[in-house]
């Protein structure tokens, strides 16, 4: 598995287009509204090599909205993260996109709250991140909660460690 969103088609392309449509369209389903901003800053997450932080989203929209400031790129991740289209990696305070919303947006098994269960595999060394979705992690997680008598409400489970690119690399 590739690590980073770079196992998608870049947003430039015909096929990245196309998940910006069914991210749009996945938003009107749900009663919401992907504006031509928050398309903007999605494409931009979806585009990055490595998950992005909230000023570098800010740096790059400001090639095309000069006058963008931090509320208005914070204001744009909140709707994104919301809607389930993009997941924030704790660890690295930055954000990458969803692969189950833009992939599959039918059948990811999320409904409003698009809260499936997902886990981040995020490399030491180049800083890699892939969203993986196992749902034994997180039965697993869910049962060791269970016998502490802990009633779990989300979970996001960030492993580190070293990528098969940068492994190979020695």
């Amino acid at each position: 598995m590739p690590l980073a969103a770079a196992g998608r088609a870049g947003p430039a392309s015909p096929a990245g287009e196309a998940s910006l449509d069914r991210a749009a369209a996945l938003c009107a389903r749900r009663g919401a509204q992907l504006t031509a901003l928050r398309r903007e800053v999605l494409r931009l997450v979806l585009e990055a090599e490595a998950p992005l932080g909230a000023y570098a989203l800010l740096d790059r929209l400001k090639a095309s909205r000069a006058g963008a400031a931090p509320p208005t790129v914070y204001r744009a991740l909140d709707f994104l993260v919301e809607q389930g289209l993009i997941h924030k990696v704790e660890r690295l305070n930055a954000f990458i996109g969803c692969v189950d919303a833009l992939d599959h947006p039918d059948d990811c098994g999320c409904a409003e709250a698009h809260d499936h269960p997902h886990q981040f595999l995020i490399c030491d060394r180049c800083g890699a991140t892939a969203e993986i979705s196992d749902p034994g992690v997180a039965l697993a997680l869910a049962r060791a909660a269970r016998a502490a008598g802990f009633a779990p409400r989300k979970a996001t489970v960030e492993v580190e460690g070293v990528c098969a690119r940068c492994a190979a690399a020695g």
